[in-house]
């Protein structure tokens, strides 16, 4: 008897300490993920720069904004409820004239049952490409093709970026499957702010305007290759209107 209630105290102490102990929270795990995320599309973005026939430079240095989403899963866009996850960043200050800032986390959803990207994860990087198209993003979703011009992005570091279709397109978007880089149409597919992305990563409700235009909260240090190496690779915004 004395052997089945010293069990049983021990049952319900262990118990206790378990529920009086420190538990890693979801919040903690979900930062963790988010962290990563941020982390891998810098590494994602230095590997397409540092191919040779990457993104023209000019466009980069054209470019107000870059969206990198890593390993989206085609099943992401199969049924048009699950999304792929990236980050936004953009040039800081009045008219984008200041140096890469703090990335906001951003969503990208698919557009229809038939839309194909290939057999496996495949990476995104996006340019946008004047006020427009980054304040639309940062405000509310945004459907590629409707509510914002948007074009495959033509690459190699000699090719002819000053098309009429270049010029015209808000976005343009790139991909990069199977260590296959190239220009995609992601028209019909939709971009927009990961909110509570942002809440889980910056600790505070804030909107993606306020992370990326305004500056109100600190890059976090997974994004250090990410600002680095565009401030590195495009350091001043060349747009005719800047």
């Amino acid at each position: 008897m004395k052997k089945f209630l010293s069990l049983v105290l021990m049952v319900l102490l262990t118990g206790f300490v378990s529920l009086i102990a420190p538990q890693p929270t979801r919040s903690a795990e979900d930062k963790s993920k988010y962290l990563d995320r941020i982390e891998n599309s810098g590494v994602v973005l230095k590997e397409i720069l540092d191919v040779p026939d990457d993104i023209p430079q000019n466009l980069l240095d054209k470019a107000e904004c870059v969206i990198v989403y890593p390993s989206v899963l085609k099943a992401a866009f199969g049924v048009g409820a699950s999304y792929g996850r990236g980050v936004m960043t953009c040039r800081s200050g009045e008219n984008f004239k200041g140096p890469w800032g703090a990335p906001s986390m951003m969503a990208l959803e698919g557009a229809s049952v038939g839309f194909q990207i290939g057999g496996q994860a495949t990476d995104f990087v996006l340019l946008v490409m004047n006020d427009r198209g980054a304040s639309s993003i940062l405000s509310s979703k945004v459907k590629l093709g409707a509510d914002a011009s948007a074009a495959a992005g033509p690459k190699g570091r000699d090719a002819e970026a000053d098309t009429d279709v270049t010029m015209r397109a808000e976005v343009l978007s790139y991909s990069r499957a199977r260590g296959l880089f190239a220009g995609i149409s992601l028209e019909g597919s939709t971009v927009r702010p990961d909110n509570d992305g942002n809440e889980t990563v910056y600790g505070e409700k804030i909107s993606a305007r306020d992370v990326v235009l305004k500056g109100k909260v600190k890059a976090p240090e997974a994004a250090h290759q990410l600002i680095s190496l565009l401030n590195k690779r495009s350091p001043r915004n060349d747009s005719a209107n800047k």
